[in-house]
């Protein structure tokens, strides 16, 4: 091997953990806009159906407590717990071992995923202080990373440097941490203490059973409904658990690939010896590593598609696209993405570089960073998902869904464009 081939492998080391993440994130966001027009064609064409599906009542009943959700709820409150255990685990494993782990490094995506969250929130707040829809001010800053992924990915390598593409997985990683601690800490409801007590008793009991070296998933996911059902009663809201319990996961793989080999040496022939060696193997390979691998298919194929065919359900007609373009909801949620996506990324990581507290990506221009920030104002999922936590009325909800969608396409044509042209133009420059 090569001197240059050798500094190219060690250079792209520590990009293979995102890179894992690619293949399912961008078929998952080719999905998640299949999901959203389906919901757009079916409510349109069938609302009855559309809304009766979702709004029926399932039930479950245990020692005289019955918890009873809409199919919509289970799906909001149920099913997307695992999206943010997928979430949880992936920012657990930046910050151990991947993109987050350096501070130097981290630096940039960290402030510019900051930026990215207080420009868009404090734009949304112009158009809706002092009125009741100021509540919404959470909902314009999250970034899709499926969706803006496979835009990126749609335009291809020899446009887009893998450190660019790095950049914004982990910008929208950290996008998503903030997300999170938002949703916990402004939209959550009053809080009931003695559950929220239960809730916390859970954790410790679930952190000390992984320093007890107890290995069994299920016994951890016996644990994890638990603290759903816990979060749920107390009024934080559930899918916090799934950020919990991925956070709790280990990074450390059990065992060390020599004990393979060691293993190896075994009568593999003998069925407890050959169970042995299938254990180990697996032990090798972190619990956070398995259960990404295991569930972001899932999550990105399954879940996050059905979300938007549960979500993206918005009845448009000639008063519903009159009312919702005359909403400073809608406004305040489609100029914080358009623009305040972009502008704050840039602005923060300019700052940041300036004083000196992070560097740009290797091979990266200011124009490639600017128009990948463009790409960042694609909001749907958690948009969405903040907007349903957001508003109670109805049409206040359609108008912060149909900004969202509007937004989302508007940032993904443009950041597509801009990330092609700002491409060409550095391929250019090197020429």
């Amino acid at each position: 091997m090569t001197d240059t081939t050798s500094r190219e492998t060690v250079r792209a080391a520590p990009f293979a953990p995102l890179r894992s993440f690619l293949k399912a994130e961008t078929t998952g966001g080719v999905l998640l806009v299949v999901g959203a027009v389906i919901a757009l064609v079916w409510v349109n064409l069938f609302p009855g159906s559309y809304h009766d599906l979702w709004e029926t009542e399932l039930g479950l009943s245990l020692g005289g407590r019955e918890l009873s959700l809409t199919l919509h709820g289970w799906l909001n409150d149920g099913l997307m717990t695992l999206f943010f255990f997928v979430v949880g685990l992936e920012i657990k494993r930046e910050i151990v071992q991947g993109e987050l782990r350096s501070p130097r490094a981290a630096a940039l995506p960290i402030v510019g995923a900051l930026g990215g969250m207080v420009v868009p929130a404090l734009l949304y707040t112009v158009f809706n202080a002092g009125t009741a829809t100021s509540r919404g001010w959470g909902v314009p800053m999250a970034t899709d990373i499926a969706m803006a992924v496979g835009v990126v990915t749609l335009i291809g390598r020899r446009f887009v440097p893998a450190s660019l593409t790095v950049f914004l997985l982990a910008l929208a990683i950290a996008d998503d941490l903030g997300a999170i601690i938002v949703i916990a800490v402004f939209y959550s409801e009053s809080l009931d203490g003695l559950w929220l007590l239960a809730a916390l008793a859970l954790v410790a009991v679930t952190i000390g059973v992984r320093r007890l070296g107890i290995r069994p998933i299920p016994a951890y996911s016996i644990l994890g409904v638990a603290l759903w059902f816990s979060l749920h009663e107390s009024g934080v809201h559930a899918t916090i658990a799934g950020v919990v319990m991925g956070f709790i996961a280990p990074t450390k793989p059990l065992e060390t690939p020599s004990a393979i080999a060691f293993g190896e040496n075994e009568d593999l022939t003998d069925p407890e010896a050959l169970q042995r060696h299938v254990a180990t193997s697996r032990h090798v390979i972190s619990v956070v590593e398995r259960l990404i691998h295991a569930l972001l298919p899932w999550t990105s194929l399954v879940i996050v598609p059905v979300f938007a065919i549960a979500n993206a359900g918005i009845e448009i007609d000639g008063d519903v696209l009159g009312d919702t373009f005359g909403s400073s909801v809608a406004w305040g949620v489609l100029v914080g993405l358009v623009l305040g996506k972009p502008l704050g990324i840039t602005l923060a990581t300019f700052l940041a570089v300036k004083v000196g507290v992070a560097v740009l990506p290797q091979g990266v221009t200011w124009r490639q960073l600017a128009s990948v920030a463009t790409v960042a104002g694609i909001g749907f999922t958690v948009a969405i998902f903040v907007a349903d936590l957001a508003f109670v009325d109805e049409s206040v909800l359609g108008a912060a869904k149909l900004g969202i969608l509007v937004a989302s396409v508007i940032a993904g044509l443009v950041g597509f464009v801009a990330v092609r042209a700002s491409g060409r133009s550095r391929l250019r420059s090197d020429a």
